[in-house]
């Protein structure tokens, strides 16, 4: 028999269940801390993606050793990944971004405005960002995923989503699992 509202036993301290969905369940959002240049351009693209019917996951780890700005699966589980650079500095310390292209269907770069494209590949995808909306000024090239990779990122897509919700809606689960 489901547990109604009214009879759902709560801890003292604990939200209201009609609080475990909102937004005020996780605390000041005042006090989080200001978004850096790379987010702001993450938050921009993953908007415009969502235009698309993408959706997007900010730093996420395709394999152990690397960590993408943004992986964005599309409506028919297009893989795409997305770095976002805030200065010429940001993209020449990158190093590893070549690694990143035999984890997706597609390679974006995704920089503000007064960015100096000339320097990014021009065989990989552009994208222009602010923190609000972002425009796909160049498509990237194809390069079809292997089955069983794009299956173990779909579920790895899905497992982590599940776990970053979940993290909001239970911000403690050490108190359950003991971790």
């Amino acid at each position: 028999m489901p547990v109604s509202r009214e009879s759902a036993p709560k801890e003292q301290g604990e939200p209201a269940l009609d609080d475990m969905f909102s937004f005020r369940s996780i605390g000041n959002m005042d006090t989080l801390p200001p978004l850096q240049p790379g987010q702001l351009i993450a938050r921009g693209t993953a908007r415009h993606l969502r235009q698309h019917n993408f959706v997007c996951l900010e730093e996420f780890v395709p394999t152990s050793g690397l960590r993408v700005d943004l992986l964005a699966l599309g409506p028919k589980s297009e893989i795409w990944v997305v770095e976002c650079k805030s200065s010429r500095n940001d993209f020449l310390s990158d190093s590893k971004w070549q690694r990143y292209l035999e984890w997706c269907d597609r390679f974006f770069w995704a920089v503000q405005p007064d960015f100096p494209i000339d320097l990014l590949p021009k065989n990989t995808g552009l994208i222009i960002a602010d923190a609000y909306d972002a425009e796909i000024l160049r498509a990237a090239p194809e390069h079809k995923l292997p089955t069983a990779r794009r299956k173990k990122l779909l579920l790895k897509f899905a497992r982590n989503s599940a776990d970053r919700l979940r993290g909001f809606v239970d911000p403690k689960p050490s108190r359950l699992f003991g971790t």
